[in-house]
């Protein structure tokens, strides 16, 4: 047996929470007021809290449902439309012994989940860490966790105000996402900084260093307070990649990358910004990527949000596009320009919105010929998280 079509699904899931959610309440309490029944339902994922509790603090559970209606189309080239589940995923978390967090989280395929057969429903393991910290200055994460660099590379998937992660991450982050490692993260006097030592294994499960490993450095700050604007902050990532091609490499073909990282807000506007290059190796030419992303909150609920990118590359053509056109034309190019334009509808935060957006993407210079690649796309998605 099968599930119902994800957006379906998703429809049935939005239609009962705006209904109950929203009853005998103004539209903005039940999207964002304290106590609202938002909060109530999504308080049933807490199974356990005890503050106080010398064992066990809390224990909550932890997840994604995320549903795409995507439809590509590239002329001669080919086109591409489906209903997918995008990301399926559960998990809990829990605190315990006071400082220490254990969270476990994996990966499932709806798309052709059959009850008859479960083999091909789990995916892989995306978290499975434990991290100990007293407080915000210091902090240990060791197991499985995320890798987190460029813009849209340290932003969670729950979290982004496009649909998908830009051209720029698709190239110079490691989509993979989650790698087995310890980082030591925090703030100190204002600087927040984040190192890691991660496995370059893309195994589903732990990796392990017959794949090779990398290093990351990311530290940042805000702007200090008096500026024109409402929040200001840069940050610098950097990381160092040795991949042994003998075992299971889950990392990009890149020796080093460099993403300087820039957010700024005043009032309903805002801006984000991402440089990156990235240092080629086993064949792929080196990158540099542009991201330029305005955006604008035309009420508590809706949002308007622009993106472009740039991704360039010297030496062997070596930009992919990004994950729908992909599906068209698999070459990589000399070139490509992304533009975006979405509009996002948040009933309860990031935890429960809906994103539209459609895209031109624009390369040119492919690997083996045949002309660049030209085409338009339109993508649907509902986003649930808890």
């Amino acid at each position: 047996m099968k599930p119902p079509p994800p957006l379906f699904a998703f429809g049935a899931i939005w239609l009962a929470l705006g209904v109950t959610a929203g009853a005998g309440e103004r539209p903005a309490d039940a999207a964002v007021g304290e106590g609202s029944a938002y909060d109530r339902i999504w308080d049933l994922a807490t199974l356990y809290e005890n503050p106080g509790g010398s064992t066990i603090r809390k224990l909550a559970l932890t997840g994604r449902l995320q549903a795409d209606a995507a439809l590509f189309d590239a002329g001669d080239a080919g086109r591409h439309e489906r209903l997918v589940w995008r990301r399926v995923r559960f998990g809990f978390k829990t605190s315990l012994l006071h400082d220490f967090t254990f969270h476990a989280e994996f990966d499932a395929d709806l798309n052709e989940f059959d009850a008859d057969d479960l083999d091909d429903t789990y995916s892989r393991l995306t978290d499975f860490y434990v991290a100990w910290g007293r407080n915000e200055r210091f902090s240990v994460k060791l197991g499985k966790q995320s890798a987190p660099f460029t813009l849209d590379g340290a932003t969670s998937s729950k979290n982004l105000i496009t649909l998908e992660r830009s051209t720029v991450a698709n190239n110079l982050w490691f989509p993979t996402e989650y790698f087995t490692g310890l980082a030591a993260l925090g703030e100190l006097d204002g600087w927040r900084y984040h190192l890691g030592a991660y496995s370059a294994s893309g195994d589903p499960e732990f990796g392990s260093f017959e794949s090779g490993g990398f290093g990351l450095l990311s530290i940042g700050r805000d702007l200090p307070a008096g500026t024109a604007f409402d929040a200001a902050s840069w940050r610098f990532d950097y990381v160092y990649n040795d991949p042994d091609f003998g075992g299971d490499v889950g990392t990009r073909d890149l020796r080093q990358v460099a993403s300087l990282v820039g957010e700024l807000e005043r009032g309903r506007l805002g801006l984000r910004t991402d440089l990156s290059f990235g240092d080629g190796l086993a064949g792929q030419g080196d990158l540099l990527g542009l991201q330029l992303m305005p955006y604008y909150d035309l009420s508590d609920r809706w949002q308007l949000v622009f993106s472009y990118s740039l991704v360039s590359a010297s030496g062997a053509p070596g930009v992919r596009l990004n994950r729908y056109e992909s599906r068209i034309d698999t070459r990589r190019f000399d070139r490509a320009h992304e533009f975006f334009l979405g509009l996002n509808h948040y009933l309860y935060s990031h935890k429960l919105k809906w994103q539209n957006g459609i895209e031109y993407t624009h390369a040119t210079g492919p690997d083996g010929g045949g002309g660049g690649y030209s085409g338009w796309g339109f993508t649907s998605g509902l986003r649930l998280s808890w």
